[in-house]
């Protein structure tokens, strides 16, 4: 409607006339919004909005109260859309215009300013989580192998098999949401670079037997090394190598390598055995060796030694009485030639004619090991 014509006395809708009096809109005259001396009266001028509202509004008061009442109720709705729930195990992340403000860790009831100021993100960060590599589970037994993922070429250039499971939970929730992309997909290629790094720098054999505990604990390291470089907020729990083995295309011809390793091994314990046999049995006859050596050298010199001492007597007394001394010698040298000598002694008047069989004792003596000796006769009288 138009304020200019209007039943009141060319009033204006405020409540003013239309004289030469200056009126402020609020229809006081202390000040620029009336109410006395004292300030302008808050009453007065809410009143006065209302009326005037209750003019342009339809239904008067009533609209004007309902819309009060629905922004009321909107603001309310609007105040009450921050609270926020973090349940155990859980942390709030806290974004203010989409920056990290706060994280909440206290499980309980919490509150952020509504949207758009203010949003929050829960995160599980006791939650163990499972990632696979090289499979696919299917169910509680059936398994779906990914070739792209789980062969991977080994230090002595054979390619092994590998299904591998990665345990992992998040350490910090802000540093898990904003500080890489795509998580999971980022953890997973960190896994497989991590896992073909060690089957990479060793052999095939022990992977595929007693070394997987180890090649496990290594991949796990080297993920972890990478993962805190990001700042990703992940802890990788453990490392798991659930199936390794021989790519089926060369499993027959790995078979006949390993059936030669075991031959070989099995010559080596055998060559080991004999050695560990024989060696022990030469270093005895050795030792025997040098103790008849060492007996012989001793018995020698002191024969050789009582023999000097003997010469040394027998010139000494040589010295003092020849004539005795070479009779002495004689006898002695007649005992040593004859006491071992065929000896036969005949009376001197027998009648008997000495006959000497030269020919048997010249067979006999070589037989015995001794040079042929001549019988003596000796004539006695």
């Amino acid at each position: 409607m138009s304020w200019q014509n209007n039943s009141n006395n060319n009033k204006n809708p405020w409540g003013g006339r239309g004289d030469d009096r200056p009126r402020n809109p609020w229809g006081g005259n202390g000040g620029p919004y009336g109410g006395g001396p004292d300030g302008p009266d808050f009453e007065e001028v809410m009143r006065r909005i209302r009326e005037g509202l209750d003019g342009l509004l339809p239904g008067n008061a009533n609209g004007f109260k309902l819309v009060l009442l629905g922004l009321v109720l909107l603001a309310g709705l609007w105040l009450a859309s921050g609270f926020y729930i973090v349940q155990p195990g859980e942390s709030g992340v806290v974004q203010r215009f989409g920056d990290w403000e706060r994280t909440k860790t206290e499980e309980g009831l919490g509150y952020h300013l509504p949207w758009p100021i203010e949003t929050v993100a829960t995160v599980n960060v006791s939650e163990l989580r499972r990632m696979e590599i090289g499979f696919t589970q299917m169910g509680q037994s059936a398994k779906r192998d990914v070739p792209e993922e789980s062969l991977m070429l080994t230090s002595d250039a054979n390619i092994v098999n590998l299904d591998l499971v990665v345990l992992w939970n998040i350490s910090s929730a802000e540093d898990y949401i904003f500080n890489i992309e795509d998580p999971e997909n980022t953890i997973k290629k960190v896994a497989e670079s991590a896992i073909r790094e060690v089957v990479g720098q060793t052999p095939m054999f022990p992977i595929i037997t007693q070394a997987r505990t180890q090649v496990a604990q290594r991949a796990r390291e080297i993920m972890m090394a990478n993962l805190d470089q990001y700042k990703a907020g992940v802890n990788i729990s453990q490392v798991l190598i659930q199936e390794a083995e021989v790519h089926p295309d060369v499993q027959d011809a790995f078979q006949d390598v390993q059936s030669a390793k075991q031959d070989a091994i099995d010559v080596q314990n055998r060559a080991q055995a004999y050695r560990e046999d024989i060696l022990p049995r030469a270093r005895g006859e050795a030792i025997q060796l040098l103790q008849e050596a060492q007996a012989y050298r001793q018995s020698t010199v002191a024969q050789a030694t009582g023999d000097a001492d003997r010469f040394n007597s027998v010139y000494e007394a040589y010295l003092t009485g020849k004539d005795v001394t070479r009779e002495r010698l004689y006898i002695e040298t007649m005992e040593q030639v004859l006491g071992n000598a065929n000896k036969i002694i005949m009376e001197g008047d027998s009648g008997v004619l000495p006959y000497l069989p030269l020919n048997e004792l010249r067979r006999v003596a070589p037989a015995a090991g001794a040079p042929a000796a001549s019988p003596a006769t000796t004539n006695s009288r």
